[in-house]
């Protein structure tokens, strides 16, 4: 391979792994999710600030957003709006449209500017057929249909992820994404040192190894991350650390093997910072997961 086919191969899987961290962190808290059936000329309302994104079941609307969007979105497109683009949506005859307003949470709030102002992604039920098929018995009937059964919205929660991850990944399939697209943090140094990290999560990550990591001063970076990711560097290596601890323990390693593997001094250093986390034991957490696997 020459040169120049070395550095698009390079390009390519930096994208790739970039592309990977950001579908990787999503993770969601849902407004509304509901099923509209709509008679012509009648018209939704997004939402203003959600993360939102509209399957159409059936019929076809028309758009009208204030962010560049197609005009139409029909039977079998998804429309995704980051939430700084408002509008509405009208029936073009007769309607039906799952319609979810979400909110990103945990580490992926910092990730809502990386998501397009307004996209359809065309023929997505080609693409995903596997989570199209989940689309018509999503949401809440606005005829009425209540969620009833213990657990439903954790279930509905992470339906929604996989929506939101599916319909990002095929709009940046499509070739529909800006160039470089996506970066992280929109900065190559902070870009370098967030890949460092989620490479490395067991590292001993000090602040003044991560600022130089990212050619900056302690000081300016420290403000740098902090405006970006909204929290320290120090928290979001530990972030990065505890999502690494439940993927490992989900596959059956131990307590002290994770902790080692993450860099922890102690079984007792890594248990406080799971539960702070978490909110439990990984040895608790490790149980409840096995039992819901198996």
């Amino acid at each position: 391979m020459d040169r120049t086919g070395q550095t698009q191969e390079r390009t390519r899987t930096v994208a790739e792994d970039a592309l990977e961290r950001v579908l990787t962190a999503l993770e969601v808290r849902i407004r509304r999710q509901r099923r509209m059936r709509l008679a012509d000329g009648e018209f939704l309302v997004l939402d203003p600030g959600a993360v939102t994104y509209a399957y159409v079941l059936s019929g076809e609307v028309r758009t009208r957003l204030t962010a560049a969007a197609p005009p139409t979105v029909a039977a079998g497109d998804i429309l995704l709006t980051s939430g700084r683009a408002h509008g509405t949506l009208t029936a073009d005859g007769r309607v039906t449209v799952l319609l979810a307003e979400l909110d990103l949470v945990g580490d992926a709030a910092h990730l809502s500017p990386l998501l397009p102002d307004a996209a359809v992604v065309y023929g997505f039920a080609d693409q995903e057929p596997a989570v199209a098929a989940m689309l018509p018995y999503m949401g809440v009937d606005a005829e009425g249909e209540l969620i009833t059964r213990s657990g439903d919205l954790a279930v509905c929660r992470m339906m929604a992820a996989t929506v939101l991850t599916s319909a990002i990944r095929a709009w940046a399939a499509g070739g529909c994404a800006p160039d470089g697209w996506p970066a992280a943090a929109g900065d190559p140094f902070l870009d370098r040192v967030v890949a460092a990290i989620h490479a490395d999560p067991g590292r001993e990550w000090t602040v003044d190894a991560l600022a130089a990591l990212g050619a900056m001063s302690r000081s300016v970076f420290a403000e740098r991350f902090r405006a970006r990711f909204g929290r320290s560097p120090a928290g979001y290596v530990t972030s990065v650390r505890m999502r690494a601890a439940q993927e490992l323990l989900s596959r059956g390693l131990g307590v002290s093997t994770v902790s080692r593997e993450l860099g922890y001094a102690s079984d007792e250093g890594f248990s406080r910072a799971f539960r702070r986390s978490v909110g439990t034991t990984p040895s608790a957490w490790r149980s409840s997961h096995q039992s819901v696997s198996a």
